[in-house]
């Protein structure tokens, strides 16, 4: 085969390979090209050092594989990224095998270090809503501000589907987004009437037109704001609120996960619909959730969507 004579038996190679294969077939996200492609290059070049030469793919046993393991836990990483760094490898020999090369498996007999994973950060509602109410929508950045804290809490987007949002993905007369998620995957989900309002305040301010199919938020050089744009405008915040605790963009999908859930008037696979989580797709299966079922159940239950808001403003 032409891929297993490029392949030969060179690492850095195969890494490529691979890489395109992510891009070309598999159509993976950046994020996720990004993250095998430096947890791959960080293997390779361990295993140089180790071996003071590059090492033939088929004398990568579980033995390098434990060792490379070894130097990321005296490194202080952490097992969540140990994993990730293990499955990347899995990945990219499963991917050699189907190529055809006859290899083995040499993270196959190497076990997932066990993870303690934290409880999700969330704010309580107070917070939330002193957070909703902190910027200065006198000015253009303290209108961008509010609409993204009322699109994360209200829809409980991740951060990267709020940076990925187009104009022509809003549809404000039914208050609905449209939002691709993990693996592209669209779906649409209601916004608050406060969002619905932020947003709106944040175009006019703009002068941008709602259907136009142009990014939602851009920084000051008109190009789409990053996920990292978004976690530095959270530090300013944490910082001028006083807040006794650290807290991301991904806290507020935590928390409106969290408020509806105690609200005790949505079901969890509701919230599940909501937020897009990728265990969702078995659930459809066998009962799907009606979209009028999910517009009800959001306006009854979310803090920032209720008719009747129980808090004076």
């Amino acid at each position: 085969m032409a891929k297993q004579t490029r392949l030969t038996n060179c690492l850095s190679e195969a890494r490529e390979l691979f890489e395109a294969h992510l891009r070309d077939e598999r159509d993976s996200s950046e994020h996720t090209l990004r993250a095998y492609a430096a947890d791959l290059k960080d293997f390779d070049e361990f295993l140089t050092d180790w071996a003071q030469k590059p090492v033939p793919l088929d004398e990568i046993d579980s033995l390098a594989v434990r060792g490379y393991l070894g130097y990321l836990y005296r490194k202080g990483v952490s097992p969540t990224t140990v994993n990730r760094h293990l499955s990347s490898i899995r990945s990219l020999f499963r991917f050699l095998r189907r190529e055809g090369l006859p290899l083995s498996d040499p993270a196959g007999e190497v076990p997932s270090p066990k993870e303690n994973r934290p409880l999700p950060t969330f704010l309580p509602v107070d917070d939330a809503v002193r957070l909703m109410e902190m910027p200065d929508t006198s000015t253009p950045e303290g209108m961008r501000d509010k609409a993204i804290f009322e699109l994360l809490y209200g829809s409980g987007l991740r951060v990267s589907e709020l940076t990925g949002l187009n104009r022509s993905d809003l549809d404000m007369a039914e208050r609905l987004i449209r939002v691709r998620g993990k693996g592209r995957k669209e779906r649409i989900v209601p916004i608050t009437k406060e969002a619905e309002k932020a947003v709106a305040n944040h175009l006019a301010q703009a002068g941008m037109a709602p259907h136009e199919d142009s990014p939602l938020f851009i920084n000051k050089r008109n190009k789409r704001i990053s996920p990292a744009f978004v976690r530095s405008i959270f530090r300013v915040y944490e910082k001028k609120g006083g807040f006794s605790y650290h807290f991301t963009p991904h806290a507020l999908r935590h928390t409106a996960a969290t408020h509806l859930l105690e609200s005790q008037e949505a079901d969890l696979r509701s919230i599940q619909e909501l937020l897009g989580h990728a265990s969702l797709s078995t659930t459809q299966r066998y009962t799907q959730v009606d979209f009028s079922h999910l517009r009800a159940v959001y306006d009854d239950a979310h803090p920032r969507a209720k008719k009747k808001q129980e808090r004076g403003r």
